[in-house]
């Protein structure tokens, strides 16, 4: 049974997480004291429920609070070494844990457990972080709250600050909560509702006094050239821009990328501001450890040419990357974890809109959520004074604190596909389906390309979210199509590493049965189509400078002849030799072309499904259902082979364990010796 200050405080996290002015993803933490029974006395026990290290608040479940003895977690005051040696104190935690202790605790931990008061919601809202990063926050503060709301100077996380909001606290009965300087705001109550009502009202009183005293332009007038294009223009000038943009980001490390053209981004690089607020970068910790210490930023209007945009990208990034390293080298003591690479999270295109890099999707996005926070901030704190960050030195000293690099090295190892983003067509049944299902178990971010565009929805809500894959409509025989196919998994996920030529159909047809049109289709399709895709999908992969792999899935009939499959075979060989012509025109860019060969997958195929089964199995004179046993009969191995059979085929090629490998035919058909490869 839930313990009910345990049961409240859930309820309160998720509402205030559920909603992005409170606090964004992963932001703040909150916590609630209770009782409990003692497992080996069986006394009550006083104790500290909190938000654990890394749990984000809107989907905050039980298993992601530490729960800690609140006498052994104060009794900590006794032993603390003072500020110099803090960071010591989150390792004492855990010497504080109530039986298994539930998750890791965080930093904050020591602000929740030393203030007397039962419950307490540390937040990250725009409006809060506005009035604590204004150059008179202070002022601002008593002005705006009274002596309801108090002043905290920036102190980073830890211990200390802990011990200072519990002073004040103690030393104002009549305050409700603190504004921390640079950083967010903290409030407290008796009870669960009375602590949210106190934040709330922090985050409303500030909003509206922003709101009511603030300047009309907070950004600065509008930059002549610098408005935002029309949507279509400059989404398409995005996928335009996106797999450079995503090389250069990855320079040190393959990133997944997000775009946005959100209407706060458009207006903010609009502005003559735009460029002295961005180079000030963000301030509070969760914002700058998820954007890095500053965005890079395009300064070019918005209607240059995509080539002089990318003339000056390239410029801008070795810049970038040269300052990023002197802010490393200015800050770093000789025990500082190693720099992280030196590609900027966050690149910002005037007129266009924000490209953001991470190891995964989800940090991608959430690294965009944080700048469009971020921005949120500088015009409230322009609005009602003048935007003032903490100093570089402390940011340094956030980023690269070793408590995070413990953090970092708790992560799970990355999947093999961690990273890649495939687009597989033909992608919403059978073999296609497989395929994308296995890359995406694997890491991948995946692209469902098929002709029914609902079918290739569905196929990708199966999947997750969309920071896993995306459905779109794409028939391989249309250039158009194919070409939107391939922006959309630009614009979802930065760019492409893997392409698998999967759709197809099959006409089963003898020679004098086979009509110009028959042959006509089974080529647009399988071979036109193939083409197409490969085509389009290359001039991504060559752009981005990263690499990457095609993959054709061919058949054991591009090799092997049989009866009354004339048009089908032929086009099975036509793709069976463009992975050939690709990998030997592609290997000087890093890319990778291999092909597979399966034979007689019926299980889940939507070839066989779509009557060509029917007419394979009245060809060998076998009853359709079974045609799968048959072909599993004429293998060496006797085995029936499936579309899971070719995934794993597909995952392999294009890991690591085959890097140097192309230009190869996979058979996977469990045996066929007439089709072996010679």
């Amino acid at each position: 049974m839930t313990n009910p200050a345990v049961e409240s405080l859930l309820k309160r996290s998720n509402r205030l997480g559920a909603d992005h002015r409170n606090t964004n993803y992963a932001g703040g933490n909150t916590s609630a004291k209770g009782t409990a029974t003692d497992p080996v006395t069986g006394d009550d026990v006083d104790l500290l429920w909190v938000k654990g290290s890394g749990g984000d608040l809107g989907t905050l479940k039980e298993q992601g609070l530490a729960v800690l003895r609140l006498d052994r977690l104060r009794a900590l005051t006794t032993v603390y070494p003072g500020v110099d040696r803090e960071d010591e104190m989150v390792s004492a935690f855990d010497f504080t844990l109530h039986g298994k202790g539930g998750a890791a605790p965080s930093i904050d931990t020591a602000m929740h457990g030393l203030l007397d008061a039962n419950h307490v919601d540390h937040l990250h809202p725009d409006s809060g972080i506005a009035i604590a990063t204004a150059q008179d926050g202070e002022a601002l503060t008593a002005t705006i709250f009274g002596n309801k709301v108090l002043w905290v100077p920036w102190r980073r996380p830890g211990f200390q600050l802990g011990l200072d909001i519990a002073a004040i606290k103690t030393e104002n009965p009549q305050a409700i909560g603190v504004i921390l300087g640079g950083h967010g705001i903290t409030a407290w109550g008796d009870t669960s509702d009375e602590a949210e009502t106190n934040s709330l009202w922090i985050i409303t009183t500030a909003e509206k006094y922003i709101e009511e005293h603030g300047r009309p332009e907070p950004f600065g007038a509008p930059l002549p050239g610098y408005g935002a294009l029309a949507p279509a223009e400059r989404r398409a000038k995005a996928a335009a821009l996106g797999p450079s943009i995503r090389g250069l980001a990855s320079t040190d490390k393959a990133q997944v990328g997000h775009f946005t053209d959100d209407a706060a981004v458009l207006h903010f690089l609009e502005a003559s501001g735009h460029r002295r607020l961005a180079d000030l970068g963000t301030s509070c910790p969760d914002h700058f450890l998820r954007t890095k210490v500053r965005p890079l930023v395009l300064d070019l209007p918005a209607d240059s040419s995509v080539e002089d945009s990318l003339t000056r990208l390239r410029e801008l990034h070795e810049a970038y990357r040269t300052e990023y390293q002197a802010y490393y080298d200015r800050h770093a003591a000789p025990d500082s974890p190693a720099i992280r690479g030196a590609d900027p999270a966050v690149i910002l295109v005037p007129g266009v809109g924000m490209f953001t890099f991470g190891a995964t999707k989800q940090t991608a996005r959430v690294a965009s959520e944080f700048y469009l926070n971020a921005i949120n901030v500088m015009r409230g704190a322009e609005a009602i004074s003048t935007y003032s960050p903490i100093d570089e030195n402390e940011k340094f000293r956030i980023e690269y604190w070793p408590l995070e690099e413990a953090k970092l090295a708790r992560l799970p190892q990355p999947k093999s596909h961690a990273g890649r983003i495939a687009l597989v067509t033909g992608a919403a049944s059978g073999i296609g389906k497989a395929i994308a299902t296995r890359l995406a178990a694997e890491g991948a971010c995946v692209v469902i390309a098929d002709l029914n565009l609902e079918n290739a929805r569905t196929v990708a809500a199966e999947l997750g979210s969309t920071d896993t894959a995306i459905g779109v409509q794409a028939d391989v025989t249309d250039p158009a199509q194919v070409q939107r196919a391939i922006d959309a998994a630009v614009l979802a996920f930065g760019g492409l590493d893997l392409v698998v030529n999967n759709a197809g159909l099959s006409i089963s047809k003898p020679l004098l049965e086979t009509t110009e049109q028959d042959w006509d289709l089974q080529h647009n399709v399988m071979a036109k189509g193939s083409f197409l895709v490969s085509q389009a999908a290359a001039k991504v992969l060559i752009e981005q400078e990263m690499g990457g792999d095609i993959i054709y899935i061919s058949s054991k009939n591009s090799v092997f002849a049989g009866p009354n499959n004339i048009a089908y075979s032929a086009t099975k060989a036509d793709q069976a030799h463009q992975v050939r012509l690709l990998a030997a025109e592609l290997g000087g860019h890093g890319i990778r072309v291999n092909g597979i060969n399966p034979d007689g997958v019926v299980r889940g195929s939507g070839i066989f499904a779509g009557g060509w089964g029917a007419k394979r199995a009245a060809v060998y004179g076998v009853e359709e259902d079974k045609l799968g046993e048959y072909y599993a009969q004429r293998t060496l191995l006797k085995r029936e082979v499936l579309p899971e059979n070719v995934a794993s085929a597909v995952a392999v090629l294009t890991s690591d364990a085959l890097s140097h490998t192309t230009g190869l035919h996979i058979p996977v058909d469990a045996g066929v010796a007439a089709a072996f490869l010679r």
